[in-house]
């Protein structure tokens, strides 16, 4: 479908990012712990931003193993050319009236960048009289290993956002941050067409960007305001949306009858959801409980002033939602 919409000769990369480290699989067949993420673009003249990963400890410890008399620090690399040109094949005089000869395949740049690298003590002398010339590499002007096609899995803290919202797909917020930076500029417009709780919109509100979200879902789209309202302090209110500083929710239904014609778990989802509560993820053999409303009492936040602990929430009411004109004494008394 995507080779449809945007040209075969349109896809750039395919993405793996790790979602969890272990998955008991049903069947005879190996554990699947990552997801997919397709990239495309609408032409061949696309914003790339290229980003960078930061070296590893161990990394930096075994290749910029030299300091300067300042405490920087850099790694010695060659300066001999990787193809034979005979336009840079010279001896080199440096400051110290010491003459190198250079590489059999000659340098890898003319002689007035080399005496730029002298004159800024870029150079790294020999010890030995037949050494060859080097170059310092510093490690604070390095900008680190560019990010490669596989991404791992995110930290506890950093997912702690995905189980906010209790959405069931939600991705961590880094991951949106990460995608976003890479194939757009501040002030584009970044549009998510199925956007669920609104990872993508946060992670563009944050970066600068426009965003417009879509979903099927109201009570995705409601989950989506309450999540801007709180991650970014944005405003649903038509004004300030109309000014770049507030939000406003669309096309939501209003009427008995648009309601009447929802899917049940949708509108029990709904429900739940306007009465300030948690949807419950089960929607079979859930014993008639379609939600959990929590006091603010119960809040961990709360209770750990009293208690000294972080538990979970243990405290709620149950929500039962009924599509129907008429609840009888029999409902009451099952639930």
């Amino acid at each position: 479908m995507l080779d449809q919409i945007f040209g075969e000769n349109q896809f750039q990369n395919e993405v793996i990012w790790k979602r969890t480290h272990a998955h008991g699989n049903i069947g005879r067949r190996f554990g699947v712990v990552n997801d997919s993420i397709f990239f495309y673009t609408k032409s061949d003249d696309y914003a790339w931003n290229q980003e960078y990963l930061a070296f590893e400890e161990d990394y930096v410890n075994r290749r910029f193993n030299y300091r300067d008399p300042d405490g920087r620090r850099w790694q010695s690399v060659t300066l001999r050319n990787p193809g034979k040109r005979p336009n840079l094949h010279y001896p080199y005089t440096a400051n110290n009236a010491v003459t190198y000869l250079p590489h059999p395949n000659g340098w890898s740049c003319d002689l007035e960048r080399m005496k730029k690298y002298d004159r800024e003590g870029r150079l790294h002398f020999p010890s030995k009289a037949e050494g060859q010339l080097r170059l310092k590499m510093y490690l604070d002007e390095s900008s680190g290993p560019k990010l490669q096609n596989i991404c791992g899995r995110y930290s506890s803290d950093q997912q702690s956002g995905c189980r906010s919202t209790w959405y069931p797909t939600q991705k961590p917020l880094p991951l949106l941050e990460r995608i976003i930076k890479a194939s757009s500029n501040e002030n584009d417009i970044v549009l998510d067409a199925f956007c669920g709780c609104g990872t993508a919109l946060v992670a563009a509100q944050k970066l600068k960007r426009q965003w417009i979200g879509i979903d099927i879902s109201p009570t995705s789209c409601r989950v989506m305001a309450k999540r801007l309202k709180k991650d970014c302090g944005l405003k649903e209110d038509e004004k300030l949306w109309a000014i770049g500083r507030g939000f406003v929710v669309r096309d939501l239904p209003k009427t008995e009858e648009e309601l009447r014609k929802y899917p049940p778990f949708e509108f029990e989802n709904w429900a739940v959801v306007a009465l300030g509560g948690i949807p419950n993820k089960a929607q079979v053999g859930d014993f008639g409980i379609d939600g959990r409303i929590y006091p603010v009492a119960a809040m961990p936040a709360q209770r750990a002033r009293e208690t000294g602990e972080m538990e979970f929430m243990d405290v709620w009411y149950p929500v039962q939602v009924k599509q129907r004109d008429k609840v009888g004494r029999p409902e009451y008394r099952r639930f």
